[in-house]
């Protein structure tokens, strides 16, 4: 008698969570590569914002409330932290592109994970943040600022911005994912980057403001990054600068959570 062996099943293997990850990465910075002029652009603009606004408040810097340093030394950390809170308002333009040409549909059909989906788009984020950090603060010493915070404080500048970065990238992730409209997102990236900016110490010390802009202030996360990235530049950090730093960490976990969920609500819509 004849025995009937059953075929053995095999399971193709999958990627691990970093490969994925690597992978998409890879994808967004060839596509980068390929429209270099958008992110030349981007490392402009910090340019322009520190020439314009340091030449049309350059006379502030002799006010008492600045501190003798002059208006350059104290524009230059605002400036920094509004560069990243624009460029990750825009990022989820690029979703709704793969909506609309299908990408992302080929990306939900395949085993890879949702997580590494975002954060890999999310990475590439951030080394074009981390470029364009670079170039404010090179600007900014070219310009007559001086970091007495030293490379430590530059680094912990960089890395606020980055908390800050994270947090408006996944949102404006989530946006474009339960929008799927540009319009939709540039109108509301724009209803909100432009308040957070001004209810700030971006560019006017909290003694100068009216009562009630310097009371939101404190409650704004973009002020909470620039009087850190202010304290690390100069060496000499706020009082609050720890719950500062643990609210922008909290808000951008909550961020990422909400940019994963957000695309598996988009899946399940299909």
């Amino acid at each position: 008698m004849t025995t009937i062996t059953a075929p053995t099943v095999r399971h193709a293997a999958t990627a691990g969570w970093f490969t994925q990850t690597g992978q998409v990465l890879r994808r967004w910075l060839i596509a980068v590569l390929r429209q270099v002029w958008g992110p030349v652009m981007s490392l402009v603009q910090p340019i322009i914002w520190i020439v314009l606004f340091g030449s049309v408040f350059h006379s502030l810097g002799a006010l008492p409330q600045f501190g003798g340093d002059g208006y350059i030394q104290y524009l230059v950390p605002g400036i920094l932290m509004m560069t990243v809170l624009y460029s990750g308002a825009w990022a989820g333009t690029g979703y709704i592109d793969d909506i609309n040409s299908g990408v992302m549909d080929q990306y939900l059909t395949s085993p890879i994970s949702r997580s590494a989906i975002v954060t890999g788009q999310l990475v590439q984020q951030l080394i074009i943040n981390v470029a364009q950090s670079l170039v404010v603060l090179g600007i900014g010493w070219l310009a007559g600022a001086r970091y007495p915070g030293g490379v430590g404080g530059m680094l912990v500048a960089i890395g606020v911005a980055t908390l800050l970065a994270t947090i408006f990238c996944c949102c404006s992730t989530a946006v474009a994912l339960i929008s799927r409209s540009q319009i939709a997102l540039i109108s509301l990236s724009q209803l909100i980057v432009l308040p957070a900016t001004f209810l700030s110490t971006t560019m006017m010390p909290a003694s100068l403001m009216p009562e009630w802009v310097a009371n939101a202030a404190k409650w704004n996360p973009m002020n909470w990054a620039v009087e850190l990235g202010r304290g690390g530049l100069s060496g000499s950090y706020p009082d609050a600068a720890w719950w500062q730093a643990a609210g922008l960490f909290v808000l951008a976990v909550l961020a990422f959570t909400w940019a994963v969920r957000s695309l598996r609500t988009y899946q399940r819509a299909l």
